[in-house]
């Protein structure tokens, strides 16, 4: 089982009301980092030891090894993935920032953002709002936690916070998302019909171990990476575990809604921390390997 460590400080909850965010030079040991990053190579090559396929695999060997490798919902496919992405300390600090009664997953991605290559960086991620595309729940509040698994600077393609633009309001999803050739045009956009002139902005340079934990409002992209070394991580978008569907539940969302029913199922959206104890019962068999999703 790998350690979270997510303490937070009252100072630290006065920081996330006020910029959006925090940002910690260890989430997990760097050891652990290293043995994530072979547990995302292996799901890379297909090679899922849980016996079932993540919902989608965005990069496959033989594919543009210069395009940023996705997969989401890594948690179903790879015990040691899943013993973070769903570990109780998340959803306790997730729910506490937010000041929700727990905390579900609403989905985890792993990210695999390639080195410099021959004078071609590795691409960018345009600014946006996660929340902007959780119209299908209610409450729509997202909150996110990424953990880096490796060294992370600014040059190498590391998120970049725009600090306290949680509180410039909602805007719709942006134009383009993978690989725009301006990263940051709809953010500017939002910042100039905030009346933001000026955006202080925030790269999450840390350790490989360390991360950050995110609002859902708040504008957050990353630029190319300019370095000889690759950029992964793992990111798990949460939810308040009081979240249901909403009419607006759309054809990806549909295919784990229940008919006649707007509760979400723990099987697609496990509970990770509750204030009274609870979380989803497979939780914890599921990563130590005594339970399975089939006979494999």
């Amino acid at each position: 089982m790998i350690e979270v460590s997510l303490e937070l400080s009252d100072d630290d909850l006065a920081a996330f009301a006020r910029d959006g965010f925090l940002i910690r030079d260890r989430i997990i040991s760097p050891a652990d980092a290293e043995r994530l990053r072979a547990e995302m190579e292996r799901s890379f090559e297909g090679d899922y030891d849980s016996g079932l396929m993540p919902d989608e695999v965005n990069w496959k060997p033989g594919h543009d090894p210069q395009v940023t490798r996705q997969i989401c919902n890594a948690w179903k496919s790879n015990r040691a993935l899943a013993s973070v992405i769903l570990n109780q300390a998340t959803g306790r600090a997730v729910a506490r920032l937010n000041d929700w009664p727990g905390t579900r997953l609403a989905q985890d991605n792993l990210l695999w953002k390639p080195p410099m290559v021959a004078g071609v960086a590795g691409g960018t991620l345009g600014m946006h709002q996660d929340s902007a595309y959780a119209a299908w729940a209610n409450p729509r509040l997202m909150c996110t936690v990424w953990i880096a698994l490796d060294d992370v600077t600014a040059e190498g393609g590391t998120m970049e916070f725009a600090r306290g633009s949680h509180l410039w309001g909602q805007s719709p999803p942006i134009g383009q998302f993978h690989n725009p050739a301006d990263y940051q045009a709809d953010f500017r956009r939002a910042a100039h019909a905030a009346g933001v002139t000026a955006p202080e902005m925030a790269p999450v340079a840390v350790p490989m171990g360390g991360g950050s934990i995110h609002h859902g409002w708040l504008w957050h992209g990353s630029g190319p990476n300019r370095t000889p070394n690759p950029r992964r991580s793992v990111v798990s978008h949460c939810l308040s575990s009081d979240a249901r569907f909403t009419t607006e539940v759309g054809y990806v969302y549909s295919r784990y809604k229940r008919i006649g029913s707007e509760a979400m199922d723990d099987s697609f959206f496990p509970v990770l921390w509750t204030a009274g104890g609870g979380r989803s019962s497979f939780i914890d068999e599921y990563t130590s390997g005594a339970w399975k999703w089939h006979a494999v």
